[in-house]
């Protein structure tokens, strides 16, 4: 019974160890400029939690701490995560993390091997040439540069995992579990989490006058935006693939349009166009508008920003749309973007972060059937030029205040 169960469980990995979130300027694999107080005290959390729950493993960042590769950091890896933690998985690197030690990466790899090693990584992730590890690892060990109490260390780890995992009993998936991806069950969770994810931003020009929750029954909508009838945009990068993707045949899910038509009453026309002028907006005698525009799908290094701006033709259709009719913008995009140029002709305001396959979580706190309920997770800048800043800041003067966010209650019979 012990070893079925294990089955149905997966080892967990922490990542990315430790401070990735707070490199300068937030460039991806930079340096981490912060004291040891600050790093225990922002970045390290989350790890003593994982912990905790009992996580296998964890991987080591690309980044750097006051300008100190983590991947060659013994004291952290090592002195703090395994022996003041007691972390009891093993360490992992990040793809060709080792050879990154080096500037440029790989420039001098039998000391990139000694200095991650001896820091604490037991698993090494060598996607490719894999043998020229193995046999600089083998000749410093030989030579005692490296020494057989660290590589025991790093075998005991990764086999007490295996181990716990159940893994030579059964060492491959169980395919049995395949058909349960995607279930019903598993869409109404995530739809749970779109909708009490969103973060209503605005509501009308004052609270007595609300732009949501919107009416089911209405003449005639507009639904326009370069997201809103993209599932790729909605779920963003690392997903299908690495960059991710545009378009609606990459993975089964609701786009906005989608769930927006599902939603409405029967009687309601439902006319969805990209990016339309001001004039035809003004022309067609829309009831209201809903906006879905954002970022294009990024991961790592593509995803790096310095103006932070909305993608494509976003910002037009914002103005065009919310210039001729009432409209609630929905913003899609992993991270707080510049919106305030355009706050004061939006109606309602709606951060929907990356929503995922499950579009009707967000229809359903647009029309109503749930309130909205979100906080913000960090904090929404005015201008890039501010950035960073965070809370406790002497020049804090945020948009919104992180954990802001307006509420609104369901109401059912609309």
């Amino acid at each position: 019974m012990l070893l079925k169960l294990h089955r149905k469980k997966v080892a967990a990995c922490a990542k990315h160890f430790v401070g990735d979130g707070g490199t300068t300027k937030g460039i991806n694999e930079n340096n981490t400029v912060i004291s040891r107080h600050g790093l225990l005290s922002i970045h390290m959390p989350a790890y003593y939690n994982s912990i905790i729950k009992g996580v296998a493993s964890v991987m080591v960042s690309y980044s750097s701490w006051n300008g100190e590769k983590m991947h060659a950091n013994h004291n952290l890896v090592t002195d703090f995560l395994k022996n003041t933690l007691r972390f009891r998985g093993f360490v992992i690197s990040d793809m060709e993390g080792i050879d990154r030690i080096t500037s440029p990466p790989h420039a001098n790899y039998s000391y990139s091997i000694y200095a991650g090693v001896t820091a604490g990584i037991d698993m090494v992730m060598v996607p490719f040439n894999y043998t020229e590890f193995i046999d600089g690892l083998t000749t410093q060990v030989k030579k005692n540069i490296i020494p057989m109490s660290r590589i025991d260390d790093a075998v005991k780890r990764i086999l007490r995992v295996k181990f716990v995992m159940g893994l030579f009993e059964n060492p491959l998936a169980d395919n049995s579990l395949a058909n349960q991806i995607g279930n019903q069950k598993h869409r109404n969770l995530a739809r749970e989490a779109v909708r009490k994810s969103l973060v209503l931003l605005k509501n009308g020009e004052n609270a007595d006058e609300p732009l949501l929750p919107l009416p089911k029954k209405a003449k005639k909508i507009l639904v326009a935006g370069s997201h809103a009838d993209n599932l790729g945009y909605q779920c963003g990068g690392w997903t299908i693939e690495w960059q991710g993707l545009s378009g609606n045949n990459l993975t089964k899910g609701t786009t906005i349009l989608s769930a927006i038509k599902n939603t409405v009453d029967k009687d309601t026309e439902v006319v969805y166009k990209e990016n339309p002028s001001l004039e035809y907006v003004k022309s067609n005698n829309f009831s209201y508008a809903i906006v879905a525009v954002g970022e294009t799908p990024y991961a790592e290094t593509n995803g790096d920003s310095m103006n932070l701006t909305i993608s494509g033709k976003g910002a037009d259709t914002i103005n065009n749309v919310c210039g001729g009719v009432k409209c609630v913008t929905v913003i899609i995009s992993g991270r707080p973007v510049v919106i305030q140029p355009y706050v004061d002709v939006i109606e309602a305001l709606v951060a929907a972060w990356l929503p995922g396959s499950e579009g009707h979580g967000v229809t359903d706190v647009l029309f109503g059937d749930y309130g909205f309920s979100g906080k913000l997770p960090r904090t929404w800048f005015k201008t890039v030029d501010q950035l960073p800043m965070n809370v406790g800041d002497s020049h804090y003067d945020p948009l919104y205040p992180f954990g802001f966010g307006l509420k609104t209650k369901p109401h059912k019979a609309n």
